[in-house]
């Protein structure tokens, strides 16, 4: 058996409910062929890059499953046919990393700023008094 990274994308007027349902499900498909899930993480409702099937909005949910390549096929189908899951994603991975992903960590703890702090920085670097033009006596 194989480990996998599995992200999936449910439609936004779902609710956060109906989406465990829904993994829920899933679950019990990989479960019952014998796989198992190693890690769940609801990532929440976030904004998607651009619409998808009429949405702004999509519940992100993180599997790390193990599972062989037929059962991950089953997976994939139903999920395909399901018609509240907008996008998903199944990659191949070498081992589960225990701790928290990037998504669920703080914004602080990752290292990133406000994008508008970076706007702050630029404006008051802009008007160091090395940019600004030198009014030179004759």
């Amino acid at each position: 058996m194989r480990l996998y990274e599995s992200v999936i994308i449910a439609r936004q007027d779902v609710s956060t409910t109906q989406v465990e349902t829904l993994i829920e499900e899933f679950s019990a498909i990989i479960e019952k062929a014998g796989g198992s899930i190693q890690k769940k993480e609801f990532w929440g409702l976030r904004g998607l890059a651009y619409r998808i099937k009429k949405n702004r909005k999509g519940h992100y949910v993180m599997l790390n499953i193990e599972t062989d390549s037929e059962t991950l096929n089953e997976f994939e189908r139903i999920m395909g046919l399901n018609e509240d899951v907008l996008r998903f994603m199944t990659i191949a991975i070498e081992e589960v990393d225990p701790e928290p992903s990037v998504m669920m960590q703080v914004k602080t703890e990752r290292g990133g700023k406000d994008r508008r702090d970076d706007r702050r920085d630029d404006r008051s670097r802009s008007k160091t008094s090395e940019d600004a033009p030198q009014d030179e006596e004759e």
